[in-house]
């Protein structure tokens, strides 16, 4: 049966909120990627009136491949709230779906991003750059979605942590990235696989911010997308992320 976007919102906000797997949106009512944004935000309000505050944004589909695999051109992005945030008291597995961890670079935001942003002003943007943790939940039965689907699920966001701040003026390309759980190095790569920079998110969500007629203000968090593959958490994992010059940051499941 169609749904209103509305009734898609509660649906996915109910899913996100019990970690009970749905069936994809778009078997039983397609819609266009205007109508996922607007499913994704109609979904955060519900969090927003239940005392969540907005912190951020993610970016999605920052891997060129990634990209090229979906058939799509520009990045895809979700909000953050407060209630995301990984705390001390670690990851509850029993709250998600089927939640997977992977290692990012975080920015800070220090002036609003409303307009089109290039590489030669990115570093007016920003006052902060970290390495970060995000968690990264699907509320689709078996993990499956198409690209409309997973934007009004808000691109898979479930949590995040993240590491030391550094001055914006630190070198954030070419920086190696190991992701270890249980002492065991499980992902490595580099930062370059975001966009071949990651400074280059922050241009890409000027763009979508102009495109979509929104802004991010300041003091948002932007996690710049993944750097290398997700991988899924079982209880009692202990996880741990590092990031050559910018330190490392780490939880638990449990």
């Amino acid at each position: 049966m169609k749904q209103t976007l509305a009734q898609i919102a509660e649906l996915l906000d109910n899913a996100a909120s019990t970690g009970t797997a749905v069936d994809q949106i778009s078997k039983s009512t397609p819609i266009n990627l205007k109508e996922s944004y607007a499913i994704q935000a109609l979904s955060i309000d519900r969090r927003l009136g239940r005392g969540e505050k907005m912190t951020g944004y993610k970016l999605g589909f920052t891997s060129k491949a990634k990209m090229e695999q979906m058939g799509v051109h520009d990045v895809i992005w979700g909000r953050l709230t407060d209630q995301m945030e990984i705390t001390d008291q670690g990851i509850n597995l029993e709250a998600g779906v089927h939640p997977r961890i992977e290692p990012e670079i975080a920015f800070r935001v220090k002036k609003k991003i409303d307009s089109l942003i290039s590489q030669e002003n990115v570093l007016d943007y920003i006052d902060g750059i970290a390495g970060a943790l995000e968690m990264i939940d699907s509320r689709y039965e078996n993990f499956k979605f198409s690209l409309e689907d997973v934007i009004a699920d808000n691109c898979s966001s479930s949590g995040y942590l993240i590491g030391p701040w550094h001055t914006p003026d630190i070198q954030c390309n070419h920086v190696g990235i190991q992701l270890i759980i249980n002492g065991e190095i499980v992902q490595s790569g580099s930062s370059n696989a975001i966009l071949g920079n990651p400074l280059e998110s922050i241009v890409e969500a000027s763009k979508m911010m102009v495109k979509y007629k929104h802004s991010i203000p300041v003091g948002s968090i932007i996690l710049a997308g993944a750097a290398t593959s997700a991988v899924f958490l079982k209880a009692g994992d202990k996880i741990q992320a590092t990031f050559d010059h910018l330190g490392s940051v780490s939880t638990f499941v449990k």
